[in-house]
């Protein structure tokens, strides 16, 4: 029809009928006309903005730096035993001081630190390799693909966090590895769901809808303009996700179905400082406080991101 309505405009102005064709640019199918290294230099300065994303952020350094120093910030080994200096308290000679097989706490806490961010880290890497592929074609290709992982996963959330990884950890026997991945799977639908979420939300954008009406293959669809757009929340949710998993390796050494003695743990040594309370408090104190401080650390960095990559915030 556009031909028909040019020839009879032609013909009504003889002037037009050789004119030159009007040369359209069809504009880039994206999410956004703002460059790339914009939006990340404004996520920076809304980040480094957030004064408790900043505290956080140092938290999570300051106990990286401990752990990946061990050998180097440990005055002693942490796996010696000494009794001529059982349940010390914190002194020059031993800072934490030293719990009841006479072993500098110190030392032990720095080496658990390895084991609490190795866990917290590795599990949450199983948790978004796992998940987040099979959220997004639930959510882009919809159908029983949907429905099947979209029923896995809410039969997987309706089972408590917690509960779910002791139970797969005493199905797959004590040790820091298998605590790293009952973890890491008990935390695979909370990916799964939230992948799938914002697939649905992307998908009805219109640059997606306009990549398919072109003929473009979904893999390209879902590399180039899908899972770009969907890994900011992913990022979030993968750091406070960590603070989750550290309490959990916590909870499972405390229970023996984590790291195992003599090798240190936080979790471990809360479970051997909870039997010294009025003798040793300090053989708890310190264990309690690193957890404490690390999960705030990842928690306050997480709200953080999640301020600085929101493109809703100006």
């Amino acid at each position: 029809m556009s031909h028909v309505a040019a020839s009879d405009r032609a013909a009504r102005d003889p002037g037009t009928a050789h004119a030159e064709p009007v040369d359209v640019k069809v504009p880039e199918i994206g999410p956004t006309d703002e460059p790339l290294e914009g939006r990340g230099n404004r996520a920076l300065r809304k980040f480094f903005s957030n004064r408790a994303a900043i505290v956080g952020g140092l938290f999570v350094l300051v106990f990286v730096l401990w752990a990946v120093l061990a050998p180097l910030a440990a005055p002693y080994d942490p796996l010696k035993t000494s009794f001529l200096a059982i349940r010390k308290a914190p002194s020059l000679a031993h800072f934490f001081g030293t719990d009841e097989l006479g072993r500098d706490i110190f030392s032990r806490m720095a080496y658990g630190a390895r084991a609490s961010l190795l866990a917290g880290v590795v599990s949450v890497a199983i948790a978004v390799v796992v998940g987040v592929p099979f959220g997004i074609l639930a959510g882009f290709f919809g159908g029983w693909t949907d429905m099947a992982v979209s029923r896995v996963a809410d039969a997987l959330l309706s089972i408590p966090f917690l509960i779910l990884a002791i139970a797969l950890a005493a199905f797959l026997g004590p040790s820091l590895t298998n605590a790293m991945i009952a973890i890491g799977l008990s935390g695979t639908p909370i990916f799964a769901r939230l992948a799938r979420a914002q697939t649905l939300s992307v998908k009805a954008e219109d640059y997606v809808e306009g990549a398919q009406a072109i003929g473009l293959p979904n893999r390209w669809i879902l590399i180039r303009y899908i899972f770009p757009n969907i890994l900011p929340p992913l990022i979030v949710q993968a750091t406070l996700t960590i603070a989750t998993a550290i309490i959990a390796e916590a909870s499972l050494s405390f229970l023996g179905l984590g790291q195992q003695p003599p090798d240190p743990s936080w979790g471990s040594m809360l479970n051997t400082a909870k039997n010294f309370m009025n003798q040793a408090p300090w053989m708890s104190i310190f264990p309690g406080a690193a957890i404490f401080l690390l999960v705030l650390g990842f928690n306050l960095l997480g709200d953080g991101l999640r301020d600085a990559l929101d493109p809703r915030e100006s």
